[in-house]
């Protein structure tokens, strides 16, 4: 009955490795990310505190396989070059997923502003 057992357990093992190993190379075949870009309709007030500081931007998110679509987010920005109602912003995100959208330059971010 014990040996039943292990073999059973084995068994599991290999099939959940072999499912995760497939899962893995599937992920290295997704599509590119898409560029879009991000107009701002709402910004939460620029803190007194300099350096790097949290902001709450909420916008009307666009791109070539998406229709307008209303998102927010929450970064960490340099309070000098802190964004403003009407600031377009470069943008990406995954084909199809406005939701889960990102600064497309975290590092440097371009200046703000029309």
């Amino acid at each position: 009955m014990l040996e039943f057992a292990m073999l059973v357990i084995m068994v599991t093992t290999l099939v959940a490795l072999l499912v995760a190993y497939r899962r893995g190379r599937q992920g290295f075949q997704m599509a590119q990310p898409e560029s879009g870009s991000l107009y701002v309709t709402g910004v939460s007030p620029r803190p007194e505190a300099m350096g790097e500081q949290y902001v709450t931007i909420t916008g009307n998110l666009t791109g070539p396989s998406v229709p307008e679509t209303v998102v927010y987010g929450r970064f960490a920005w340099d309070v000098n070059q802190w964004p403003a109602i009407g600031d377009y912003i470069p943008v990406v995100y995954p084909q199809g997923k406005p939701d889960r959208w990102q600064i497309a330059h975290p590092g440097s971010r371009p200046p703000l502003g029309s």
